[in-house]
């Protein structure tokens, strides 16, 4: 049988997006950019659906949880992964790893189940309108979202817990850009096959049942439409799931090329890749798709600009 030299694990090595000294200035400069843009394009969201008064229905109840979950992956990433391009070998405590592996699978985990609950608003919405205020209550919103932030609460420290309490072989660099399951299970000497299990149970859980509801929903949604006499009718209601339709095909799309694309193919240097996508770019793009294409945001945001104007000339 194979012995081990355990090690007590103080701290990790993240080996970062690249290797390549000449690309690190140019790389930090734009994930800042892609960064800040999604600071404030998520705290933008937040505030507007909490302080304006027409903001004040399901949908951007919704909304404003989906600018959390989004502020709050790329806040657990975003700011180690940028501290990689201006220190010479980043590292990250055992405590810190930990933190923010849990916080990270809080937030990636409620998103999924987040944009399947607005899929479901927009199902009411669009097939039972009569019944919309009745259905989508302010106590079934908060049942709601209160589910999956319990649900993946558990799951988040469940997977932590069995991480962190497993024994490592002493080796301490992570080949990737911040604190991840999978990287991290090839650390592990013991316990690392059942945690495996464990993580692609409950990833295949979350992902199939999130994206059942959204699909369920918009088979409805589309049967609901069709059967409308006015083009108008249609249009209008296209364009109310439009923003949702496009940011759940963002981030399903990448999530379903990164764990369902063939072993073969499979490799570190495209999970990077697909991992920069979802914890950094795709929280920049959610809040600009619904304030491009929701005139209900922008009439906000020019009512609030306006206020702000009238406070501070």
């Amino acid at each position: 049988m194979k012995e081990h030299n355990l090690t007590v694990m103080t701290e990790f090595i993240l080996m970062g997006i690249s290797d390549h000294s000449e690309l690190q200035a140019p790389l930090f400069g734009l994930f800042l950019a892609i960064y800040m843009t999604s600071m404030v394009g998520n705290l933008g969201i937040i505030v507007l659906t909490t302080v304006d008064s027409r903001l004040q229905t399901p949908m951007y109840f919704f909304l404003r949880h989906l600018a959390i979950t989004d502020l709050g992956y790329s806040t657990a990433v975003g700011p180690k992964m940028l501290e990689n391009f201006v220190v010479d070998q980043n590292t990250i405590s055992f405590n810190l790893c930990a933190t923010q592996l849990a916080f990270f699978l809080v937030f990636i985990g409620s998103e999924l189940f987040i944009l399947s609950a607005m899929s479901y608003d927009r199902y009411v919405a669009i097939c039972k309108p009569l019944l919309y205020t009745v259905l989508m209550s302010q106590k079934l919103c908060w049942v709601l979202m209160s589910m999956p932030y319990l649900y993946c609460t558990f799951v988040s420290l469940l997977i932590t817990v069995k991480i962190f309490t497993s024994s490592f072989c002493g080796y301490n660099v992570i080949n990737h850009f911040y604190c991840d399951c999978i990287p991290l299970l090839s650390l592990l000497c013991s316990h690392a096959e059942e945690i495996a299990f464990i993580v692609m149970i409950f990833a295949a859980f979350d992902l199939i049942v999130s994206l059942l509801i959204v699909l369920v929903s918009y088979m409805f949604i589309l049967i609901a439409v069709l059967r409308m006499n006015s083009a108008e009718g249609r249009y209008k209601a296209f364009s109310t799931c439009g923003s949702h339709l496009t940011v759940v095909t963002v981030f399903y799309g990448t999530l379903i090329f990164m764990y369902v694309q063939p072993q073969s193919s499979h490799s570190d240097d495209n999970d990077k890749v697909s991992s920069i996508f979802y914890t950094l770019v795709i929280p920049m793009l959610n809040p600009l798709i619904y304030s491009l294409r929701n005139k209900d945001v922008k009439f906000a945001l020019h009512r609030t600009w306006r206020n702000i104007c009238k406070i501070f000339p």
